[in-house]
């Protein structure tokens, strides 16, 4: 057996680690659903607003326009590509963003979101970047992961008491002596 023979099954395992590492999250069918469709409600808000805003005379409100519409279809890209069936790399594009983690693409998609903020501060701007940003707020949240419960909580909060009382009781007898 050659080492290119030996390196194939290597390559094929890590590209399914990140896949089952992105699939593995924690994240919920309906939570995975619902940033879906935050996402593709936001490429929606972007698109109307960046257009919206193209018809201008100001230079930065042209050039926010146009990075919103380069935002949407971005977040249609990778939210929904049977929007973008008629594209070739659209499935592919598609596979690698589903292989990010959510941590990745919350910072993606709230970076796209203010930089035509930041270009071209407008009422249209932020309504229309609003939904994108909610949409890598869902996903910074799932990167959170779930609320521990109460019980939990309580037995840790009991062992840090404990400790505590052990460490004042130490150095208690220790100025005792």
């Amino acid at each position: 057996m050659s080492s290119q023979d030996e390196q194939l099954p290597a390559a094929a395992a890590a590209a399914e680690a990140p896949e089952a590492a992105a699939a593995d999250e924690g994240m919920t069918w309906w939570y995975r659903w619902l940033c879906r469709i935050a996402g593709v409600i936001g490429g929606m808000s972007c698109a109307i607003s960046g257009l919206w805003n193209c018809v201008t005379i100001n230079p930065l409100n042209i050039a926010a326009g146009v990075w919103m519409m380069f935002n949407a279809f971005v977040l249609f890209l990778c939210e929904a590509p049977f929007c973008c069936q008629f594209i070739e790399f659209a499935n592919a594009v598609a596979a690698r963003a589903d292989r990010l983690r959510a941590w990745q693409k919350a910072a993606f998609y709230c970076g796209m979101a203010v930089f035509p903020v930041i270009l071209s501060l407008t009422l249209t701007t932020l309504l229309g970047n609003a939904i994108a940003f909610a949409t890598g707020v869902l996903y910074g949240m799932s990167a959170l992961g779930k609320k521990g419960d109460a019980i939990s909580y309580a037995r840790i909060h009991q062992q840090q008491k404990q400790m505590d009382e052990e460490k004042l009781t130490g150095s208690l007898e220790g100025q005792a002596l």
